[in-house]
């Protein structure tokens, strides 16, 4: 059986880092962030970086964008969800 190159691994192990990953505190809101990201640009979307979309994929260019800190996003609290969830079911009823 092969073993897992562990340098591939290696990139994302100072995610805690804000330095390199601006508002990324943890790995999972970094998968998060990027796929939507990487979404936004499948649907078309243009590129915030300089990238040949036919040479480099829309994940890899999507976690270069996240790491200049150039994909903008909010962190909802619970509080916030309650909230907005209260008065969209206001509004409909």
């Amino acid at each position: 059986m092969s073993r897992t190159d562990q340098s591939a691994h290696e990139g994302f192990s100072h995610i805690s880092n804000e330095e390199q990953w601006p508002g990324i505190d943890s790995r999972y809101r970094l998968i998060v962030v990027a796929a939507l990201r990487s979404k936004q640009l499948l649907r078309g979307a243009r590129p915030r970086i300089d990238a040949d979309p036919l040479k480099r994929r829309n994940t890899s260019i999507a976690l270069e964008e996240v790491k200049r800190g150039l994909v903008p996003f909010t962190l909802i609290t619970e509080d916030q969800e309650s909230d907005g969830h209260d008065e969209e079911a206001d509004a409909e009823g």
